[in-house]
């Protein structure tokens, strides 16, 4: 895939889904399939390959994408420069249109706010899931004072056509642009027909009653609603981090964990433990109990994250591995004694043991 953030370096010309798209959930999906050739390749893509593919595909993928697999943070001499990563290739074949999710960067949001804001799918994961789903290409906007004053007819003129030089556009039926959002979806249909470019408005997609959206997703994650959330991304939610020294508190007990040290930016669901299958320790998935805390009982401070991996044992120092959460089994609590912690993550095994079937 073909990742730039300057429109100088974009492979014209386009068919274009726009806008955030933090999570890639089934709404996202359905924008995005309207650009593809094969629309139901968007359809669970990112379980579908989790299963059939080496995490180490997913990895070497972020590292060619020229980001920095734990940070997240643009190399210092990339932002300008186009790179290809993990998927199709597009080289120097040329297409008919080249089949484009155009996003921005910083958020829109954090932008205005000053603060910074956590993703649901932080770029390099978001660029792999992309990939697999069948995007050619990634423009990531980068989103400033400039791109900010920028008015509807502007934008259009100025980015979707001269720039992307867009044959077809889709967004949300909510989506706003230009200076002040007022911009509408009905409107960039009409100023686009204005150039000749068809525009989809896909409407909303609804799950139980209530819109999908990426804060419905965060919302159900401090829940720890994980039935909820794969049902709004297609998928179970995933963290992906690589295996750091930690205090190996969990060995002294017979229980060796493996700590993930997350990108900066991920977004982290509630405190507690959960029943997980891992990738990348092995060549099939392996069931396991990751807590994801300040370990009270220890007297931690910092938030961890690490992983049990069941019935299994090798160094994964160094090792990148992927989670997918499956089922939240408890709340984080602080224990009197080592020996009453013992006692219960044992049980939580057992409990991940009897879900993971």
């Amino acid at each position: 895939m073909w990742i730039t953030s300057s429109l100088k370096a974009v492979k014209t010309p386009t068919n274009i889904a726009l806008g955030n798209f933090d999570g890639v959930h089934l709404g996202h999906q359905r924008v995005m399939a309207e650009i593809l050739a094969d629309p139901t390749s968007s359809k669970s893509a990112y379980a579908q390959a989790l299963a059939s593919q080496p995490l180490a595909m997913l990895h070497s993928g972020m590292a060619a994408s020229g980001y920095s697999y734990l940070s997240d943070q643009a190399a210092s001499d990339d932002i300008e420069r186009p790179v290809s990563s993990v998927g199709s290739n597009l080289g120097d074949q040329p297409a008919a249109e080249y089949a484009t999710v155009v996003t921005f960067s910083p958020h829109p949001q954090e932008y205005f706010s000053g603060v910074s804001r956590s993703l649901l799918t932080p770029v390099a994961e978001k660029t792999w899931q992309l990939a697999q789903m069948g995007v050619g290409q990634l423009v990531m906007l980068p989103f400033n004072r400039a791109l900010a004053e920028l008015g509807p007819e502007e934008f259009v003129s100025q980015i979707l056509i001269a720039g992307l030089q867009a044959k077809r556009i889709s967004v949300g039926s909510d989506f706003r642009f230009g200076k002040g959002r007022s911009g509408s979806a009905e409107g960039l249909q009409e100023i686009a027909a204005g150039y000749g470019v068809p525009v989809v408005r896909v409407p909303l997609r609804y799950e139980t009653g209530d819109r999908i959206s990426s804060s419905r997703i965060r919302q159900a994650l401090q829940r720890g609603e994980l039935s909820e959330t794969a049902g709004l991304l297609g998928h179970s939610y995933t963290l992906t981090g690589r295996v750091v020294q930690g205090k190996q508190l969990g060995r002294t007990m017979g229980f060796p964990t493996a700590n993930l040290q997350m990108p900066s930016d991920k977004y982290l669901p509630c405190k507690g433990v959960y029943s997980v299958r891992v990738y990348g320790a092995s060549a099939e998935p392996l069931r396991g109990v990751m807590n994801l805390g300040s370990r009270p009982t220890v007297a931690g401070q910092d938030i961890s994250v690490e992983v049990h991996v069941l019935n299994w044992s090798g160094d994964l120092y160094g090792q990148v591995l992927t989670v997918s959460l499956e089922s939240f089994v408890r709340p984080e609590q602080k224990f009197d004694s080592l020996a009453s912690l013992k006692k219960q993550i044992a049980a939580d095994c057992e409990v991940a043991i009897a879900t993971l079937q």
